[in-house]
């Protein structure tokens, strides 16, 4: 957590203002990613912004608590904003809605106390990312899935994703262009669920690398291809050489799914997404 956090919470509160919570789905196919940009390209940042001004009739300024990348998606986004405005929650919520472009869904709202913070109050954060495994390429779901023609052994999936878990080094498996303190990170758990034609790798960790979650699934995939051993999957991760890690996975099928925060917040919680997906069990249930 920030140093800053504490004396922000009470510059907060001496300041008269409420702290709103919300969560926000999104179908990230059209936007550069979730954070505003200087050049005006579309972002979910800027256009939930827009949304919440018109409602509260003034500026607002949102912090979230993971900035997804271009073309990424989210069932389980949590951003906070601060404001003097007086408005019911439920205005909040079907105020945004009504502002919003069809792809960005406002889904609950909360007071909440000064000391929440969307990011650096947050514990783990997880997300799936979908494969649609099929040598027809699906027309529909285009944007919101991962295609992968090659026929997927998921035994072997399964066994690979075994070396991920725990805490280790995840210098193979970053962007170059990850900003990162640390590259030293926690997988809870990464389960590759079978659903259908559906691959599904559901990966709950303490905090995510810059593309993560989709060299984890360009490793596993071409695993589950045959094109590389199982053992590969390990090989690559005691390298600690992004060059080991072959092809970073398309961010069609990559979604941030949970963000999980201490139980005093009691944040309200949805089925985990992505919508379609929505009757695969909580592995974690």
């Amino acid at each position: 957590m920030s140093e800053a956090l504490p004396q922000a919470a009470a510059e907060v509160a001496a300041a008269g203002v409420s702290r709103i919570a919300l969560g926000v789905e999104y179908k990230g196919a059209r936007y550069r990613g979730w954070q505003r940009q200087e050049d005006g390209v579309p972002s979910v940042q800027a256009a939930l912004e827009k949304a919440l001004s018109k409602v509260a009739d003034e500026p607002v300024s949102i912090i979230c608590a993971g900035r997804t990348d271009a073309a990424v998606h989210a069932s389980g986004q949590v951003v906070h904003f601060d404001t003097a405005v007086e408005r019911p929650l439920k205005a909040w919520i079907m105020g945004s809605n009504a502002n919003l472009p069809a792809d960005i869904s406002v889904t609950w709202a909360k007071v909440m106390p000064a000391h929440f913070h969307a990011r650096f109050t947050a514990m783990a954060r997880r997300y799936r990312y979908v494969i649609y495994n099929d040598q027809i390429r699906p027309a529909h779901q285009s944007e919101e899935v991962t295609w992968n023609h090659r026929p997927l052994d998921v035994s072997r999936m399964r066994e690979a994703a075994k070396a991920l878990v725990g805490t280790h080094d995840f210098t193979s498996f970053r962007a170059v262009q990850c900003q990162a303190k640390s590259p030293v990170k926690t997988v809870h758990h990464l389960e590759v669920i079978e659903h259908g034609r559906f691959i599904v790798l559901d990966i709950r960790a303490n905090a995510f690398l810059h593309h993560m979650v989709r060299n984890f699934a360009g490793v596993l995939m071409t695993i589950g291809a045959g094109e590389r051993p199982v053992e590969w999957a390990g090989e690559v991760l005691a390298a600690r050489d992004r060059r080991a890690g072959g092809v970073t996975a398309h961010p069609y099928g990559l979604y941030l799914v949970r963000v999980e925060y201490p139980e005093e917040f009691e944040l309200p919680e949805r089925y985990l997404g992505p919508h379609f997906l929505s009757s695969l069990p909580d592995i974690l249930g």
